[in-house]
This record gives C-alpha cells, sequence and structure tokens, in this order.
C-alpha cells in the first residue's frame, strides 16, 4: 500500500483565528506540508491545477520543482494536469525538468479537469472538450516514449521528427491517467 496527499492549495482561513493568510504565507505552509510528508516516510505528494482565485495551483509543475528541492524521497506528481488545456510538450519538458531536478521522483497525472475555467482562459472551446484531451494525451504518450517525434493533429502544429528535450531522469517518466 502506499499513502500520499494531494493538494490544490487552497486558500482558505485558517478554521482557529478565521484569518486568511496571504497567497505568499499560503505558498510558504504548503512546501513545508511538502517537507513533512518527507520527514513522516509518506510515498507521493500531489498538486493539483486550477485556474480559480481559491487555490494557488495553476503552475504545479512550478510548485513541484520547489518541493523537489527541499525533500529527499518522496515522489513529486501531478493532480491532475489539465491536459486539454495545454501543450503536451510543454508539459512534458516542465514534468521532465522536475524529475532531473528531484533526481527520478516525478510523476504526471494528467486529466480533462473537473472545472472549465481553463478553457477560455486559454483560448478553448468547451464543444472541444473530449477532442482535446485524445489528441494531446496520444501527444503526451509518443513524447514520453521518443525523443524525436513526428506527430500531426487538429489543435495543435505538427510535429516533423522534432526532438525534445530535456528528457526525465528516468527511463520514462510515469504518466497516469486521472479521472473522476
Amino acid at each position: 500500500m502506499e499513502i500520499g496527499i494531494d493538494s490544490f492549495a487552497a486558500i482558505l482561513p485558517d478554521p482557529a483565528s478565521g484569518k486568511t493568510p496571504s497567497a505568499t504565507e499560503r505558498m510558504a505552509s504548503l512546501l513545508d506540508e511538502v517537507q513533512v510528508a518527507d520527514r513522516v516516510g509518506l510515498d507521493v505528494f500531489g498538486i493539483g491545477e486550477h485556474h480559480r482565485a481559491e487555490f494557488l495551483d495553476s503552475a504545479p509543475a512550478v510548485i513541484l520543482a520547489a518541493a523537489a528541492a527541499l525533500t529527499q524521497r518522496i515522489r513529486l506528481t501531478s493532480a491532475v494536469t489539465v491536459l486539454s488545456a495545454a501543450d503536451p510538450v510543454r508539459v512534458f519538458q516542465e514534468f521532465a525538468t522536475v524529475d532531473l531536478i528531484s533526481g527520478g521522483r516525478a510523476e504526471l497525472v494528467v486529466g480533462r479537469g473537473s472545472f472549465v475555467e481553463a478553457f477560455p482562459l486559454f483560448g478553448l472551446d468547451t464543444r472541444d472538450y473530449d477532442a482535446l484531451f485524445v489528441e494531446k494525451l496520444d501527444l503526451l504518450m509518443r513524447l514520453g516514449r521518443s525523443t524525436r517525434v513526428t506527430w500531426e493533429g487538429r489543435f495543435r502544429p505538427a510535429l516533423d521528427g522534432r526532438e525534445v528535450h530535456p528528457r526525465p531522469h528516468q527511463t520514462r517518466l510515469p504518466i497516469w491517467l486521472g479521472v473522476g
């Protein structure tokens, strides 16, 4: 059995004092939480992705990179990366970088997202909800298997034998499908 924590980096009032921390204070607290999870031996810590005022996790790879530099053993993952609203090449590069910083402790959980606020933010049509995910997942999986990728789709410019770097520390970056 494995035990871990997923966080959306919610910025909520303290239940005891009623005071809402600043975004800076909450981010520092989140990084402290990851360090404690690492020290007590939890297996994994995940950071979600949302583009809403009550969450600070719009850039999970950045948070995980900071956590990688502060921890030794815990695996670090997204929970989930909203792949439909992202460029799979950039997602792969970001998580390969987290994997390098962490010495091979990064994982990637991708999904469609339970909220659709990212779609209008990034100029995407919610009518393409399913098609975007299927296409982008195909490209992400190809990137995980090969440095040089030839690929063509409807929503992103084609890749014609392009090399994608950096490559992760691990032979293969673990990519999981997150559904809800």
